[in-house]
Protein backbone atom coordinates (compact mmCIF):
# COMPACT_ATOMS: atom_id res chain seq x y z
CA UNK A 1 0.00 0.00 0.00
CA UNK A 2 1.37 3.37 -0.98
CA UNK A 3 2.03 5.73 2.59
CA UNK A 4 -0.39 8.54 0.50
CA UNK A 5 -3.28 6.12 0.21
CA UNK A 6 -5.98 7.67 -1.58
CA UNK A 7 -10.03 6.59 -1.46
CA UNK A 8 -11.46 7.54 -4.84
CA UNK A 9 -15.12 8.41 -5.66
CA UNK A 10 -15.80 8.45 -9.60
CA UNK A 11 -18.57 9.86 -10.85
CA UNK A 12 -19.11 9.26 -14.71
CA UNK A 13 -21.86 11.89 -16.66
CA UNK A 14 -20.41 10.18 -20.05
CA UNK A 15 -22.78 7.20 -22.23
CA UNK A 16 -20.61 4.36 -23.21
CA UNK A 17 -20.87 4.15 -27.10
CA UNK A 18 -20.72 7.82 -27.40
CA UNK A 19 -18.52 9.26 -25.07
CA UNK A 20 -15.11 8.24 -23.92
CA UNK A 21 -16.03 8.25 -20.16
CA UNK A 22 -16.68 4.97 -19.07
CA UNK A 23 -13.94 3.56 -21.07
CA UNK A 24 -11.22 6.49 -19.36
CA UNK A 25 -13.08 5.67 -15.97
CA UNK A 26 -12.69 2.04 -16.41
CA UNK A 27 -8.67 2.89 -17.57
CA UNK A 28 -8.23 5.07 -14.10
CA UNK A 29 -10.29 2.32 -11.72
CA UNK A 30 -7.49 -0.31 -12.64
CA UNK A 31 -5.10 1.65 -12.32
CA UNK A 32 -5.60 3.38 -9.20
CA UNK A 33 -6.69 0.11 -7.39
CA UNK A 34 -3.20 -1.40 -8.98
CA UNK A 35 -1.80 1.31 -6.88
CA UNK A 36 -2.95 0.41 -4.03
CA UNK A 37 -5.82 2.97 -3.42
CA UNK A 38 -9.64 2.13 -2.68
CA UNK A 39 -12.49 3.06 -4.55
CA UNK A 40 -15.53 3.92 -2.30
CA UNK A 41 -17.61 3.69 -4.91
CA UNK A 42 -18.81 4.75 -8.34
CA UNK A 43 -21.69 7.49 -9.22
CA UNK A 44 -23.74 6.88 -12.26
CA UNK A 45 -25.00 10.74 -13.10
CA UNK A 46 -27.26 11.90 -16.62
CA UNK A 47 -26.45 10.16 -19.41
CA UNK A 48 -23.36 8.25 -17.66
CA UNK A 49 -26.54 6.06 -16.37
CA UNK A 50 -26.68 4.26 -19.83
CA UNK A 51 -23.50 2.07 -18.42
CA UNK A 52 -25.69 0.11 -16.28
CA UNK A 53 -28.21 -1.10 -18.73
CA UNK A 54 -28.51 -4.45 -19.29
CA UNK A 55 -30.41 -4.48 -22.72
CA UNK A 56 -26.87 -2.88 -24.23
CA UNK A 57 -25.35 -5.57 -26.75
CA UNK A 58 -22.62 -4.32 -28.59
CA UNK A 59 -21.20 -5.89 -32.17
CA UNK A 60 -18.86 -9.01 -30.91
CA UNK A 61 -15.77 -6.85 -31.59
CA UNK A 62 -16.38 -4.15 -29.18
CA UNK A 63 -15.96 -3.76 -25.60
CA UNK A 64 -19.10 -4.29 -23.67
CA UNK A 65 -18.73 -1.44 -21.57
CA UNK A 66 -21.37 -2.68 -18.84
CA UNK A 67 -19.75 -6.29 -18.58
CA UNK A 68 -16.60 -4.58 -18.06
CA UNK A 69 -17.16 -2.66 -15.69
CA UNK A 70 -19.52 -5.24 -13.61
CA UNK A 71 -16.52 -7.34 -13.64
CA UNK A 72 -14.60 -4.95 -12.03
CA UNK A 73 -17.20 -3.63 -9.49
CA UNK A 74 -17.40 -7.57 -8.25
CA UNK A 75 -14.03 -8.54 -8.43
CA UNK A 76 -13.08 -5.37 -5.93
CA UNK A 77 -16.45 -5.01 -4.19
CA UNK A 78 -16.70 -1.47 -5.32
CA UNK A 79 -20.70 -0.59 -5.10
CA UNK A 80 -21.75 1.09 -8.32
CA UNK A 81 -25.08 3.66 -7.76
CA UNK A 82 -26.72 4.98 -10.97
CA UNK A 83 -28.77 8.33 -9.75
CA UNK A 84 -32.46 7.34 -9.28
CA UNK A 85 -33.59 10.12 -11.45
CA UNK A 86 -31.22 10.28 -14.36
CA UNK A 87 -31.95 6.85 -14.36
CA UNK A 88 -35.91 6.89 -14.35
CA UNK A 89 -35.80 10.06 -17.14
CA UNK A 90 -34.06 7.72 -19.60
CA UNK A 91 -36.03 4.78 -19.04
CA UNK A 92 -33.22 2.58 -16.71
CA UNK A 93 -35.38 0.34 -14.05
CA UNK A 94 -34.64 -1.80 -11.45
CA UNK A 95 -37.24 -4.10 -10.10
CA UNK A 96 -38.25 -2.04 -6.78
CA UNK A 97 -39.25 0.83 -9.54
CA UNK A 98 -40.50 -1.20 -12.05
CA UNK A 99 -43.52 -2.00 -10.09
CA UNK A 100 -43.67 1.20 -8.63
CA UNK A 101 -44.30 2.45 -12.03
CA UNK A 102 -46.22 -0.84 -12.99
CA UNK A 103 -43.22 -1.10 -16.15
CA UNK A 104 -43.40 -3.94 -18.41
CA UNK A 105 -39.99 -4.52 -17.55
CA UNK A 106 -36.74 -3.70 -15.59
CA UNK A 107 -33.53 -2.99 -17.19
CA UNK A 108 -30.55 -2.42 -14.45
CA UNK A 109 -27.47 -4.58 -15.10
CA UNK A 110 -26.04 -6.41 -11.44
CA UNK A 111 -24.43 -5.09 -9.53
CA UNK A 112 -25.46 -1.74 -10.30
CA UNK A 113 -27.53 -0.32 -7.43
CA UNK A 114 -30.44 2.65 -8.17
CA UNK A 115 -30.13 5.10 -5.36
CA UNK A 116 -29.92 9.30 -4.48
CA UNK A 117 -27.88 11.50 -4.54
CA UNK A 118 -27.29 10.89 -1.12
CA UNK A 119 -25.64 8.41 -2.05
CA UNK A 120 -23.17 10.50 -3.52
CA UNK A 121 -23.17 13.01 -0.38
CA UNK A 122 -21.96 10.21 1.13
CA UNK A 123 -19.27 8.49 -0.60
CA UNK A 124 -17.65 12.22 -1.41
CA UNK A 125 -17.80 12.57 2.63
CA UNK A 126 -15.72 9.57 2.61
CA UNK A 127 -12.82 9.84 0.32
CA UNK A 128 -9.95 12.22 -0.28
CA UNK A 129 -10.81 12.44 -3.92
CA UNK A 130 -13.47 12.62 -6.20
CA UNK A 131 -13.09 12.36 -10.00
CA UNK A 132 -15.60 13.08 -12.31
CA UNK A 133 -15.33 11.75 -16.17
CA UNK A 134 -17.91 13.55 -18.14
CA UNK A 135 -19.18 13.07 -21.61
CA UNK A 136 -18.35 16.43 -23.36
CA UNK A 137 -20.51 18.55 -24.83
Amino acid sequence: MPADKHTFTLVITGAPYSSQAPETALGFAHAVLRAGHTIDRVFLYGEGVHLASALTSPPSDETNWTRAWADLLQEHSVPAIACIASALRRGLVNESERKRYQLPASNLAAPFEIAGLGEWVESTAHSSRVIYFHGGA
